[in-house]
């Protein structure tokens, strides 16, 4: 007897799902799906506004790692990575994941190869996933560091972990983002939020 294959589709929004069963699905095109804590979300394509900052910030990381080729590995984005929380049957697909270093194993690398940074632009709709669970859930993964974009508030929330717990700094307009994951990286706030006023 063959197996048929789990197909995910809009119409399983709010469905309860082990992990297990949702990371080798497959989906609907045209719309994103994450695993929240065991229950299936489904979201449109982001705005044209989401897609002009995550693309701004992919542009400035990739003339980084073209300056300094040893600092990042690779850059994913959304539809090319996944982030598997088995502690919280979550999972996940960051707007932007930086790899410092390359999987360790071909086999099942998902559930292994963690990016040392994650950044999340909000959205309508995003910020309980965000700011709330992707917080907990990162934590858990024991990335280094995870940037909340807000474009509404004009603000950057950058967490880094600090001995087990995040250390959580506020940057707003006129400050810049700098980290020692990636030296001599800096990149004005003012600049991130003007790529969202793009017409």
């Amino acid at each position: 007897m063959i197996k048929t294959k789990l197909k995910i589709g809009p119409q399983d929004q709010g469905r309860r799902m082990a992990l297990r069963e949702f990371e080798p699905a497959a989906v609907k095109e045209g719309y994103l799906y994450e695993l929240a804590r065991g229950v299936v979300t489904v979201s449109d394509v982001p705005s044209f506004i989401h897609a002009c900052l995550v693309a701004f910030l992919r542009d400035q990381l990739a003339l980084y790692k073209a300056a300094n080729p040893r600092e990042i590995y690779m850059i994913l984005g959304s539809m090319e990575c996944k982030l598997l929380v088995g502690d919280f049957e979550s999972e996940r697909h960051p707007d932007l994941a930086i790899y410092k270093n390359k999987p360790s194993r071909k086999e099942n690398f998902w559930f292994h190869w963690i990016p040392e940074i994650v950044i999340e632009v909000v959205s309508p709709g995003s910020e309980t996933r965000d700011y709330g669970e992707k917080r907990e859930e990162y934590l858990a993964l024991v990335i280094k560091e995870y940037w909340i974009v807000d474009g509404d508030k004009q603000q950057i929330f950058v967490l880094r972990r600090v001995r087990g717990k995040w250390s959580e700094h506020v940057l707003n307009v006129g400050d810049s983002i700098e980290t020692k994951l990636l030296p001599g990286f800096r990149l004005e706030c003012d600049k991130v939020f003007q790529a969202a006023e793009q017409p």
